[in-house]
């Protein structure tokens, strides 16, 4: 299948005619990403992850796209856009569904601890195809499974180097891309990116970097 990066963390994933968008925030080209899709997975409710005016905008605009995202996240989206309300889908931890003719498995829960002061909200990580993993905000590695292509978070106001190395290290899948780095200057990526590369490198996972629009085939 044919992965393309926007900018931070949405990435269009297409195959066989299909068009399938993760996380299409406020941070990235989401009606960009959005145009043709024909479906979309969200992993929590955080507007760089969801930019709620394009998705609505787009399901108006196209009749046949469905999204799929956590119950809190769906049951808004509904409320805001009724007349869509019957594309959009709750999606809880440990499902397997398709959308748009990509097999979905969701992992995680909850989101990533930012302070103990800020309320956490629920996160959802998908696998697609057996292939990509978008983890959304957290560092949960899929169980039971051998991850072919990670979405790596970067950097985040909840994480910190060490953690995103580990994560690569704890799924070691083949290969790996970036997600999350719009708060990364090019000094701060450089840094981050060379630890992934090296350090993941030693158990096996080959880390490249994507520019927005950039695509590769996994």
């Amino acid at each position: 299948m044919k992965l393309t990066k926007y900018t931070h963390a949405c990435v269009r994933l297409e195959k066989e005619g299909q068009v399938l968008v993760l996380d299409p925030g406020t941070f990235s080209e989401s009606e960009e990403a959005l145009s043709g899709a024909h479906a979309v997975l969200v992993t929590h409710e955080h507007a760089d992850h969801l930019d709620a005016e394009a998705v609505r905008t787009a399901m108006e605009a196209n009749k046949g796209l469905e999204l799929h995202a956590p119950a809190g996240v769906a049951q808004q989206l509904r409320q805001d856009g009724p007349s869509a309300a019957d594309r959009i889908h709750d999606v809880d931890p440990g499902a397997s569904f398709q959308a748009a003719g990509f097999d979905i498995r969701s992992f995680g829960g909850q989101h990533a601890l930012i302070h103990p002061q800020i309320p956490m909200v629920a996160n959802i990580g998908f696998l697609v195809d057996g292939n990509v993993y978008h983890p959304g905000d957290s560092f949960v590695i899929p169980d039971g499974i051998s991850v072919q292509t990670l979405l790596v978070p970067l950097h985040a106001p909840w994480s910190k180097s060490a953690e995103v190395v580990d994560f690569v290290i704890g799924v070691r899948a083949p290969r790996a891309f970036q997600i999350h780095d719009g708060l990364l200057n090019a000094t701060g990526l450089g840094i981050v990116e060379s630890h992934v590369k090296r350090i993941g490198a030693k158990y096996g996972t080959d880390y490249r970097h994507l520019e927005p629009r950039e695509s590769a085939e996994v």
